[in-house]
Parts: C-alpha cells; structure tokens; sequence
C-alpha cells in the first residue's frame, strides 16, 4: 500500500470512529456540554467536517457546493449544532465533507500544492501529503476528546466492547484501578 493509501486509510478510520461515538445517544447527550468550554459530541463532528472541507477542499482550490453553511458571523458555529440542526443534518454534512475530501485525495498526489489562507505567511504552503498529516491529526485529536465525552456519559470505551486495546474489567475492577490511581496521585502530592 503506498503512502497516500495508508494516510487515507488511518483518515477514514479516524471518520468512522468519530461517528459511532454517536450511536446509542440521545439528542440531548449528543449535544451536551461536556467541559467548561462547552464541548460535546456532535459539535466534535460538525467541527471535523468543516476541517475536511477546509483543509482537503478550499486549500487545494476544490471549493464545495456546501461552503455556504459555514456562518461567519458565529466563530463558535461549528463547535456545537442549534436547537434547528438536526442530528441527520450533521450527519449529511459530515458524511458529504467526507465525500469531498476523499475525492480530493483521489485526484491529487502527495506532492501537489496548497495554500492554507488562515496560517502565518511563513506556513502557508503546503502539499497535499502535509494537509493528510495535519488532518489526520486533528481528526484523532478529536476523536481522543469523543472517546474521553463518551466514557462520561455513559461509560463506553475505546471502539466498542471487541475493542482490544481497552482491557476487558468489571465496574468492580474499574473502581479498584481507579483508585490505585486516585492513590497515586495523592502519594505524589503529600
């Protein structure tokens, strides 16, 4: 498999984990904010599909017909969905940015150009094996924020329960671990 292949590969990995995050939740669940600053679940999503039509879309001169829903006048627009959006808008605009991006990915090599307009001067230029990077990187970025939001809602781990990185234990086994750590930290402190 060639580079770009196993860059997009991890892309579309790191997509589809971010989505089922979603699964089995509420409208309020999804839409709860989770931290002080407000971070929630499908506000994570939305997030990631303005990031791939950003960057594997408008930096490589690939504009989508979907720009538009961008709302200038919010800063804050794609870090949460309103009271209107639905949870299948969301998931439509995801899976279209998606779409978009692959296609870009698609056309172009790695070593194709891009201008990132919202970097310093100094950054801007870019190929298209930089922005899989950047993009991968953020999307895990993102995904590691779901997996911690989906744990505090109800307790789910990692890709599901087949997942093999997330050690098989009871809540009991949980609890006891917890405060082998909750121990630790304390004995660090004193």
């Amino acid at each position: 498999m060639d580079q770009k292949a196993v860059l997009h590969r991890y892309l579309s990995d790191r997509r589809t984990s971010l989505e089922r995050k979603l699964q089995g939740l509420s409208e309020y669940q999804i839409r709860q904010p989770l931290t002080p600053t407000g971070t929630n679940l499908l506000g994570l999503v939305k997030h990631v599909g303005f990031v791939q039509l950003g960057y594997l879309g408008e930096v490589f001169g690939r504009p989508s017909a979907r720009d538009h829903w961008i709302d200038d006048s919010d800063p804050d627009a794609d870090m949460f969905a309103t009271a209107e959006e639905s949870r299948a808008q969301i998931l439509d605009f995801y899976h279209f940015s998606a779409t978009h991006a692959d296609a870009t990915v698609q056309a172009l090599d790695l070593s194709a150009t891009g201008v990132v307009p919202w970097w310093a001067e100094e950054q801007r230029n870019v190929t298209l094996g930089h922005i899989l990077v950047h993009v991968n990187v953020e999307v895990a970025h993102h995904l590691g924020h779901a997996d911690i939001l989906r744990e505090l809602l109800d307790g789910a781990l990692g890709s599901g329960q087949e997942d093999p990185d997330v050690p098989k234990r009871t809540t009991e086994e949980w609890s006891t671990f917890r405060n082998r750590v909750e121990a630790a930290a304390q004995g660090a402190s004193s």
